[in-house]
């Protein structure tokens, strides 16, 4: 959704004085910081993701897909004491508001309108990855709210208009709460494996969907079964060189076909295929024998979670998408024992394939008073209608139960 108008005209105020953190450290590359240090950080962390692996944040750099010269200026944030690690946020200097998928286009053009730049902002987030997990990284409470005023003092000393955490955890969304941060909530759609007992394999999923439903993904799967499509499933190192390749292709397709820019390079991706192999799993279409689709999901097994990220085709066949993105995947949870898979950003389409509702945070800090004002009172507004929103899709659940 994206903002209403502002209530009231707001008048240009001074930026706060510039002040600095102690023991804040402002990393410019990934690679200044130890991956030793940053993934044990991480695995300490409530909500952890692949996602925030030094292994990914170093190939979105390294791999020119996350850098100034695409809007993205990296600004990792450690906090150490006695040169122990104990905090960091990966964060990026931004010029605009791609990749984000939280949207505060209406926030920039309110700004502009008043003769205030909005940009540059400072995002915690991970670029082009809109799952919910841990962004402050911190070994406790103390070191988490420190890491939330360092990023303040940062953008404060640099001029920056905000600071934008996204796609939170509850242990971010409470600290930035005791920190005064604006909160703000938005909705995707995630696919929980039942409780107690768990599904015994896709028929048993489709058997909890109501008759219309179990009868629509029944007739959407026959049909691609008909069409002849097979697929084959590729674990962590079973994904090689190649596999890779035509990932890549189908991935640029799904862009060029929507008349945009893919965001993620192909050396990003053999960035991965070296250094972070294991998350990730590949859905590859055949028809013929010929390759002509393929699907990746990223997966964190020892925490029972999944996430959709990516999908191509290089040959059309009506309902492929469905199957490739969202049937094979959850029958590979299903006999894995994953218990949620989440769908990516938006989507109410998703509802009808067994994926429900579910609320998402981020925490927002503005620099200028009377804006920052404004916002909240639009927040508490929006916040409102997002709890009626999805109070009106969770009355049209899928399931029989």
């Amino acid at each position: 959704m994206e903002p209403a108008p502002f209530d009231q005209p707001i008048a240009p105020r001074a930026m706060p004085g510039p002040t600095r953190e102690a023991g804040c450290v402002v990393h410019a590359d990934p690679q200044a910081v130890d991956a030793a240090a940053w993934n044990e950080l991480l695995a300490q962390a409530p909500q952890p993701t692949p996602f925030l692996r030094h292994e990914y944040l170093r190939a979105l750099h390294a791999s020119g897909s996350a850098v100034p010269g695409t809007g993205w200026v990296p600004q990792l944030i450690t906090l150490r004491q006695d040169g122990r690690l104990l905090a960091g946020c990966a964060a990026w200097r931004k010029r605009h508001s791609f990749g984000e998928y939280v949207f505060d286009w209406a926030w920039a053009d309110a700004y502009r309108r008043h003769g205030l730049a909005y940009y540059p902002k400072l995002v915690c987030a991970v670029p082009f990855t809109p799952v919910a997990g841990s962004r402050l990284l911190a070994r406790d409470e103390p070191s988490r709210l420190a890491l939330l005023e360092a990023l303040r003092s940062h953008a404060q000393a640099d001029g920056l208009s905000s600071v934008h955490l996204l796609f939170a955890d509850e242990a971010d969304r409470r600290a930035a709460q005791r920190a005064g941060w604006l909160l703000r909530q938005t909705v995707q759609f995630h696919w929980q494996n039942r409780a107690g007992r768990p599904f015994a394999d896709f028929d048993d999923f489709l058997a909890s969907l109501q008759r219309d439903k179990r009868k629509k993904i029944a007739q959407e799967r026959r049909r691609v079964a008909e069409a002849g499509v097979r697929f084959e499933v590729f674990e962590g190192a079973r994904i090689d060189t190649g596999l890779w390749d035509f990932f890549h292709a189908c991935y640029v397709r799904t862009y060029a076909a929507h008349h945009s820019t893919p965001y993620l390079t192909r050396d990003f991706f053999a960035r991965l295929q070296r250094d972070l192999p294991e998350p990730w799993v590949l859905f590859v279409a055949t028809l013929g024998g010929e390759r002509i689709a393929a699907s990746l999901i990223a997966v964190d097994a020892a925490r029972g979670r999944a996430w959709g990220r990516y999908w191509g085709c290089t040959r059309h066949v009506p309902l492929l998408h469905f199957e490739a993105c969202y049937y094979q995947p959850l029958a590979w949870c299903i006999a894995r024992g994953i218990q949620r898979f989440e769908g990516g950003a938006q989507g109410e389409h998703k509802m009808a394939r067994g994926l429900l509702p579910t609320v998402t945070h981020s925490a927002h800090w503005l620099a200028h008073p009377a804006f920052a004002d404004a916002v909240a009172r639009y927040l508490q507004r929006e916040g409102a209608g997002i709890g009626e929103y999805v109070d009106e899709l969770r009355e049209r659940s899928p399931y029989r139960e």
